[in-house]
């Protein structure tokens, strides 16, 4: 019998609060993102690996403080330096891809120092530490230096049932909680393998007309296991 056709389609992430599931590995900085009022100096570099929910807390805390401007790294030498300085709040992400780029380090040092002097809060994403990001201006370092960290830890095993839980759901797809246990300790820890994983038994499930079964799970895995770009 003929396999079902499958459509990759694009879902629409969802950024908003009650979308962004707490447990203990990423507690601590949303503590730090909520608590925006108190950063010192005005700014956090908000760090975490690719997949650890970066973009989705700063989007959190961009509808938090209201009016936000998010922008990329490369957004710091493309965009108007006067227009992005005039934010009432700023939040640039993975400026650690900056580092080393002598015009792109003046520039975020000069739109660092005019939200400053308004007062304007800043945060910055990165995967690690300011410290390990390789600024070659010392001004600019010295910047980063003074901002407060809130590090998002690799996700737990209840953290990537959650996520997947909710991109099930997205999806319209009944993920059991036998499915999802068996699942979260044998992924990767990052919200990216919990996506691809549950996209997979869609995509296996939806092929043969069928609710996801267990059987799925191991397939998604074993496929996942197989593909480095996974």
């Amino acid at each position: 019998m003929a396999e079902q056709l499958t459509f990759d389609l694009p879902l629409r992430p969802a950024m908003g609060r009650d979308d962004f599931f707490v447990s203990d590995a990423n507690a601590g900085a949303v503590g730090q993102i909520d608590g925006w009022r108190d950063w010192p100096a005005g700014k956090v570099v908000l760090c975490g690996a690719a997949g650890s929910g970066k973009t989705h807390l700063t989007h959190v805390w961009g509808a938090q403080v209201g009016a936000a401007w998010i922008v990329g790294a490369q957004d710091v030498t493309d965009l108007n330096l006067e227009g992005l300085a005039r934010a009432p709040a700023l939040a640039v992400e993975d400026v650690d891809q900056l580092a080393g780029d002598g015009a792109a380090e003046e520039r975020l040092f000069h739109l660092h120092n005019a939200l400053a002097h308004r007062g304007a809060p800043l945060l910055l994403s990165g995967r690690n530490a300011p410290s390990r990001w390789g600024i070659k201006l010392p001004d600019l370092a010295s910047r980063m230096a003074q901002a407060g960290l809130a590090q998002l830890n690799a996700p737990d095993d209840a953290l990537l049932m959650a996520v997947m839980m909710k991109r099930a759901f997205d999806r319209k797809l009944p993920l059991t909680p036998t499915i999802l246990s068996y699942a979260a300790p044998r992924l990767e820890r990052s919200f990216t393998a919990a996506d691809t994983f549950v996209a997979r038994v869609d995509a296996l499930a939806l092929s043969e007309k069928r609710k996801p079964t267990m059987t799925h799970a191991r397939m998604a895995l074993a496929e996942m296991a197989d593909d480095p770009s996974s």
